[in-house]
């Protein structure tokens, strides 16, 4: 279970021009901001953001640009299971390797605690060890749609990939693959036990570069450089699919999915380096009228917990219930 502990805190944007409107926020000309550089520690909720939603859908495709009485939708967050390296105590950052036999596990117990709980797309990291977290995750879901993973690093992979047959695509759920929501670049750290790099830098000096929010690695990137890059995708592809009532899956890292709860929770540049996430533990938030409300871990599909978040959850739990009934009989 995951001791990850979360704090309120009040968050700004920054911009270097007149004040104007972006997502909801309003960005404050009086402070610094460039290359669309987000600063966390400035950031100031503006909250009173408000979208069109649609119901809980996962069964029919719905634009997003879809105009209905607003509603909620999903968001699942889970950190990949362990992975081979982090069994091997090495820093992993952006190198790619799979899932150790308990990461497989982790990835399964994962997908038991989200079964009941609808999902319309699918957001990984462009690295293996988050995709196979995702689509074993998702072979125990009750609705038993496949995840297709959506190819557009060309032209030609985008034709090849095609589907053609509507029914086919209604009993899948699209995967996205974003290198922004990677693992943050731990530069030359990558590949060295984490324990002999200690010992070698200085234990002081790894923790600052493990945990500070602002101080990178050799070569690689801070928390807070991570955040830029996690967040503002979340921004841009994420959130419109919650506010067109999208049930949305995220399966990343530890430091790409801090940075967004960092975002969704408005956790201070110092709550967020004292976050911790479990390996294979799913966090649930429901959006609503412009806002995220969290809902902790699922703790299992058999219990009434998983089920009472919101009337929406529940109903949908009810009909897969009267659905497999029909199947059964």
């Amino acid at each position: 279970m995951a001791t990850a502990t979360f704090h309120q805190s009040i968050v700004s944007f920054a911009s270097p021009s007149s004040t104007i409107s972006q997502c909801g926020f309003k960005i404050d000309s009086s402070l610094s901001f460039t290359s669309k550089k987000i600063n966390f520690c400035k950031i100031k909720a503006m909250a009173s953001v408000s979208y069109n939603n649609t119901l809980l859908s996962p069964s029919k495709t719905i634009p997003d640009n879809t105009l209905k009485k607003p509603n909620e939708a999903a968001l699942i967050l889970i950190r990949h299971g362990e992975s081979l390296w982090n069994e091997k105590n090495l820093f992993t950052g952006c190198v790619d390797v799979p899932l150790t036999e308990k990461g497989v596990e982790e990835a399964i117990e994962a997908g038991k605690r989200i079964s009941n709980i609808p999902v319309d797309v699918i957001f990984t990291s462009s690295l293996i060890r988050a995709q196979m977290t995702a689509m074993l995750a998702m072979i125990q879901h009750r609705r038993k749609k496949v995840p297709i993973i959506l190819h557009d690093e060309s032209e030609q992979a985008k034709t090849w990939s095609q589907v053609f047959s509507d029914e086919t695509k209604n009993q899948s759920i699209p995967v996205i693959p974003a290198w922004q929501l990677n693992e943050r670049m731990y530069g030359e750290l990558q590949g060295l036990n984490k324990q002999e790099t200690a010992e070698r830098y200085g234990k002081q000096q790894v923790h600052e570069w493990r945990r500070s929010y602002d101080i990178p690695p050799p070569k690689g990137e801070s928390l807070e450089m991570c955040a830029e890059r996690a967040v503002a995708y979340f921004q841009d592809n994420i959130e419109p699919k919650l506010a067109a009532g999208k049930n949305v899956m995220i399966a990343a890292h530890g430091n790409s999915l801090r940075s967004i709860i960092m975002y969704l929770d408005k956790l201070t540049c110092q709550e967020v380096i004292s976050l911790e996430l479990s390996t294979g533990i799913p966090l649930l938030y429901i959006f609503k009228e412009g806002k995220f409300m969290k809902r902790g871990s699922p703790v299992g599909p058999t219990e009434a917990g998983v089920y009472a978040y919101t009337k929406r959850l529940a109903q949908y739990r009810q009909k897969l219930e009267e659905d497999s009934e029909v199947i059964c009989s």
